[in-house]
């Protein structure tokens, strides 16, 4: 993958080049002091409302650039990876904030790199970085000089060579395969898979940890059921009733059509559904919007009733759908 830069360099005389050369040298920063960069900007939490899943192929945004290095962030569905790549005339660090990465090298065994342990190298790394993993990952990345060039290989017997570079589509193609491969394998369906990666981000809470948040006025309760499930179960007392069909719309606060409650992505929404299924896809894709605390009921309202949490009875049910 080839990514894009904030910035063009001009063509400029030989002169101009060797003293543009010594000025950059000058201005790196070591590997060492990379990884304590990358380890100091993963303990924050600047970044995390900035987080997106892609399908398709990894997501990626650099999220500072100046003279001496940068930083970006990515985020890795199992499955998902680099290809062997280096990074050109810049040094590198990187350590994983959630998941678990996996890294490769020619003629070496595959490393773990489990989260808060960085990786660290210098110019002219060769590597091949890996989700394979059950679980979505993120990584926080530093470069210096700022990240302008990768360059790409492949294997021809024991030797990496390089290879032309891939487009962005065809990086997505070979990324697809890797899910293709994964789809099938233990004969887990995609479904379940969907929802062991939704689950992955969520601290998902139980019916009495819920109540606790609600009560406390820390949470927006949110009953996602159809009306007819409603009508049959019941539902909980002071539950905002946002049916699964409007549930984006109703809590993005860019939305025209947001409730008056979602003003900003800080907001902690729990999703509850009938048993916890749908709930916690719900929850993901409200993550996906940048509401970063959104998550769901363990075991749904069946779970909420079953503990004597209070309920109000079918036929006494009241509310109307937001």
């Amino acid at each position: 993958m080839q990514f894009a830069t904030e910035e063009r360099l001009a063509p400029e005389s030989s002169s101009t080049l060797i003293a543009a050369k010594e000025l950059s040298s000058a201005l790196s920063k070591t590997p060492q002091e990379l990884a304590s960069i990358v380890s100091q900007f993963a303990s924050s939490d600047g970044w995390i409302d900035r987080v997106r899943l892609r399908t398709e192929h990894r997501w990626y945004e650099r999220l500072h650039h100046d003279s001496d290095h940068d930083i970006w962030v990515i985020s890795w569905l199992p499955g998902q990876s680099t290809g062997f790549h280096d990074h050109g005339e810049s040094a590198g660090a990187f350590v994983v904030a959630t998941g678990v990465l996996e890294e490769h090298r020619p003629g070496e065994q595959p490393v773990v790199i489990p989260p808060g342990k960085p990786r660290a190298f210098d110019s002219d790394y060769a590597h091949d970085v890996r989700n394979t993993s059950l679980a979505p990952a993120v990584s926080i990345h530093a470069y210096s000089p700022p990240l302008n060039e990768m360059n790409e290989y492949e294997f021809d017997g024991n030797e990496l060579v390089p290879r032309e570079r891939a487009s962005e589509r065809a990086e997505a193609l070979n990324q697809e395969r890797h899910g293709q491969k994964f789809a099938t394998q233990n004969g887990t369906s995609a479904i379940d898979q969907m929802l062991s990666v939704a689950r992955s981000l969520l601290r998902r809470l139980s019916p009495a940890e819920a109540h606790q948040a609600t009560t406390e006025a820390e949470a927006v309760l949110v009953d996602i059921r159809p009306e007819s499930q409603r009508a049959t179960e019941g539902t909980i007392p002071g539950a905002l009733i946002v049916e699964r069909n409007v549930l984006e719309w109703r809590f993005d606060p860019t939305s025209s059509a947001r409730l008056p409650i979602a003003t900003d992505h800080d907001l902690l929404v729990v999703v509850f559904c009938s048993e916890g299924y749908t709930s916690s896809l719900a929850a993901a894709s409200l993550q996906n919007l940048g509401l970063w605390r959104a998550t769901d009921m363990v075991g749904g309202f069946h779970a909420w009733r079953a503990k004597g949490l209070p309920i109000v009875p079918p036929g006494k049910a009241s509310g109307w759908a937001r």
